[in-house]
């Protein structure tokens, strides 16, 4: 593609060099930088893209762009010069693959909890409504039926246009993607034309790499402020968060909610195991997710289908067949009738949704025991409260690994019994091998009693100082079961 066109609308204060270059490649990873490529130079979180810049232009490429001149000029390069290259990096992205996002109609959803669960839920409702579909998310991207292994929560820009490009490519309609704070912050979505916007919540996480809970939710508040008029922005009333969300936006508000005045509302009349009958807007309609945090899911899925201008009836129809997204509130039950749940409840907030939603289905008499661990690298401080959280609602707690990453395991552990009080460490126990805990609480557990194995869900690997080791917490109960 020529520079010139790659360079559309951007805001560019210097070029030195040739604009009349054609450019093949465009990338930001210097190992990827070849002959004839475009190279931009980000300030990523662990390196600096501008300390490559002279290894990539002896690799061949053709065009750099970055933030800062470099002292010595190679006459055989293009420099193009900017305030912002990770923001560039989204727009040049967005060009070189022919503005796929203008082509498609694309909803993002971002919220600390839930995003995955509503943006499968509306991939698999548009496509029982007889749509062409993307999906974008933590668990696995999709066009169609074709699955594409997910590497990240949203895509760096070149990958997403690259995937949006095909999606339009392959006839899809509409494309719904996880937008996480990290994206938003990292300008990863930069360049993009979004139908419409969705916020789940907002609870304590990502601190780590936010430094505080206000940075937290500008990142999330950020995404609704670049929507334009196009687009519809649909917030949950009954976050306090919520109304943040909505006051600088473009697009065109909306809300939902189960307590809260809301634009669209919903209700829970029963709930069981195996599903819940809600009133959405006036109808009755049988769903087959489970708990009140579901609820807003199923409700946030409505209203977002409505303002895509889709048939009441036929889209309530619709959510009564569908199921959630894998890893989810699975259930599991053994032979001897304990009853198992596999859930990706990795923040304290999400821990109590779903320890909440067991207790409220569960019946006299029935033992909770949830197995948790705390992933390794990330925000430190949830860790004693995951465990005063999962105690609260759990009559045993077994305390484990998850991922420790570059983290020694016993350390996360012990981080993790800070949060337990004195009179409740008789009800809990530590055991750092994963598979061993998942045993105990399973041998634990008598007929009727429900194990809740939370924190993985999805994911069917274990992260142990840089090496991934396949790891499936269904799979491992499922092994304990056919041992009974």
């Amino acid at each position: 593609m020529d520079l010139k066109e790659l360079l559309h609308a951007i805001p560019v204060i210097q070029v030195e060099g040739s604009i009349e270059v054609e450019v093949d490649l465009i990338c930001f990873d210097s190992r990827k930088a070849t002959n004839g490529s475009l190279f931009v130079a980000v300030k990523g979180v662990h390196t600096d893209g501008h300390l490559y810049v002279s290894q990539v232009i002896e690799q061949g490429v053709a065009v750099v762009v970055l933030e800062t001149m470099p002292e010595v000029i190679d006459q055989s390069v293009t420099y193009v010069l900017v305030n912002d290259s990770a923001y560039v990096l989204g727009l040049i992205a967005a060009n070189f693959y022919g503005n796929p996002s203008q082509d498609i109609k694309l909803v993002g959803v971002t919220g600390t909890n839930g995003k995955t669960t509503v943006a499968t839920l509306l991939f698999n409702l548009f496509t029982q409504l007889g749509y062409q579909v993307g999906l974008l998310s933590t668990v696995e991207n999709k066009i169609g039926a074709r699955i594409i292994p997910a590497t990240h929560t949203t895509p760096d820009p070149i990958a997403l246009n690259a995937l949006l490009r095909d999606m339009v490519e392959e006839g899809c309609d509409y494309c719904f993607m996880e937008v996480s704070s990290h994206a938003v912050v990292q300008q990863r979505i930069a360049g993009l034309r979004f139908a419409g916007g969705i916020f789940t919540n907002i609870t304590h996480d990502h601190l780590d790499f936010h430094g505080t809970f206000d940075n937290y939710i500008k990142a999330k508040k950020k995404f609704f402020d670049d929507l334009d008029g196009y687009a519809f922005a649909l917030t949950n009333a009954d976050d306090k968060n919520g109304a943040i969300m909505l006051q600088n936006t473009f697009g065109h508000r909306k809300t939902y909610g189960l307590h809260n005045v809301a634009d669209f509302k919903a209700r829970i009349v029963e709930s069981h195991f195996d599903g819940m009958l809600l009133q959405i807007d006036g109808h009755e309609v049988w769903v087959k997710l489970v708990g009140g945090f579901n609820a807003y899911n199923i409700l946030a899925v409505y209203g977002a289908a409505i303002l895509l201008e889709q048939e009441t009836l036929k889209v309530l129809t619709a959510l009564s067949e569908i199921s959630g997204a894998e890893g989810r509130f699975e259930t599991i039950r053994s032979p001897k009738g304990v009853f198992a749940i596999v859930d990706y409840a990795h923040t304290p907030d999400a821990v109590d949704n779903v320890l909440t939603t067991i207790k409220g289905l569960k019946g006299a008499g029935q033992q909770v025991i949830t197995v948790l661990g705390c992933g390794g690298d990330r925000d430190k401080t949830k860790r004693p409260e995951m465990a005063k959280v999962a105690l609260r609602y759990s009559d045993k707690l077994i305390i484990t690994s998850d991922n420790p990453r570059t983290e020694d395991p016993l350390q996360i552990i012990r981080d993790m019994e800070a949060g337990v009080a004195v009179d409740k460490k008789k009800n809990c126990f530590s055991i750092s091998d994963r598979k061993e805990a998942i045993r105990a609480a399973c041998h634990l557990a008598a007929p009727g009693d429900i194990v809740l194995v939370a924190g993985k869900g999805h994911e069917k690997y274990q992260e142990i100082q840089g090496i991934r080791h396949h790891f499936d917490d269904r799979e491992e109960l499922e092994k304990t079961f056919n041992e009974e």
